[in-house]
């Protein structure tokens, strides 16, 4: 048996050797890509992993005058006061529910899309549709959003004056608890589905040509092709963007709903990301928005570590 031992311990020194060996060799061979990589790298360390030693203001009473060192320690403090919170379980009620209705309702929303987009044969008609719908993605939020006001004003807005010439009640869209959810994902869609079909259109110029000539060869119309041919080659990538979606799970669109809602509907409307933002900025308390951003980090770690599992078990692919 110690024989055994010191063998299996003693057998991957050679493999160690065998990868600097061979990296060593890549870095001469590719030396300019490997320079030009040092900026990505840079910003990286800079902008990501730095920043990560701000986290342990979670554990600590931070004060900003005595900085992250003189700071004192509390521990778990923070933690326990988020977790006995009533209103962190209704801010993770919303965030959780939001999150949900944009992938159900919005995640199959792009793949459609670029799937109609591709079986369109007349380029002097693609192009503008192309362009048409990936625009609204350059618009900032605060554009969107009194676009929106606008159009949905309770006030002379152009779609509750269709509602009122058909003998219909306005509609209160900023207003009203039942409403704005849906609101707020119909914007999402409307703004983000465009630029999100580039992936799937990537993908689907991937799929090698012959096989639907050999499905229109066997007699299969427009639609058996796209199931059985355009689907198939979109798995991996379908599953790699929904693997990545859930990493984003209790990111419920901080930004859109920030500029979107208001005091009538926080009891549906206010999500993680404006909780922190009220919390941390609004009352000064940066340990405690610092303890529900490092939950909601380690949530999504989580999901995306769960869900890489699950769909190598299940459908034998994942993203490692």
């Amino acid at each position: 048996m110690e024989i055994r031992n010191a063998d299996t311990a003693a057998a991957p020194r050679p493999q160690r050797k065998r990868y600097w060996r061979k990296l060593g060799s890549d870095v001469r061979k590719d030396w300019d890509l490997y320079i030009a990589l040092l900026p990505g790298i840079a910003f990286l360390l800079l902008f990501k992993y730095t920043p990560m030693y701000g986290v342990v203001i979670a554990f600590q009473d931070f004060n900003i005058f005595s900085g992250i060192a003189d700071s004192p320690w509390v521990g778990l403090q923070h933690f326990e006061r988020l977790f006995q919170s009533p209103k962190f379980a209704q801010v993770f009620w919303n965030t959780l529910i939001i999150s949900v209705m944009k992938i159900v309702l919005l995640f199959p929303l792009p793949i459609v899309l670029a799937i109609l987009l591709n079986e369109l044969t007349k380029m002097w008609f693609k192009r503008p549709v192309q362009t048409i719908i990936y625009m609204p993605h350059f618009l900032s939020w605060v554009i969107v959003s009194g676009m929106f006001m606008d159009l949905l004003s309770i006030n002379g807005g152009l779609v509750n004056r269709m509602i009122e010439w058909f003998g219909g009640e306005p509609i209160k869209f900023f207003l009203d608890n039942s409403v704005f959810r849906w609101l707020v994902v119909g914007t999402a869609g409307w703004k983000e589905a465009g630029w999100g079909t580039i992936v799937y259109l990537a993908a689907l110029s991937s799929i090698d040509p012959q096989l639907y000539e050999a499905a229109k060869i066997d007699g299969a119309n427009k639609f058996r092709q796209i199931w059985h041919i355009t689907l198939p080659g979109l798995v991996p990538v379908i599953l790699l963007m929904f693997i990545l979606r859930l990493g984003h799970m209790l990111e419920a669109g901080t930004e859109q709903i920030l500029v979107m809602y208001n005091p009538v509907v926080y009891n549906v409307s206010d999500v993680i990301g404006t909780y922190v933002y009220r919390t941390g900025l609004g009352e000064q308390n940066y340990s405690f928005s610092a303890a529900v951003g490092l939950f909601d980090s380690i949530v999504g770690f989580i999901l995306i570590v769960g869900g890489n599992y699950l769909s190598r078990r299940l459908l034998n692919r994942g993203i490692w």
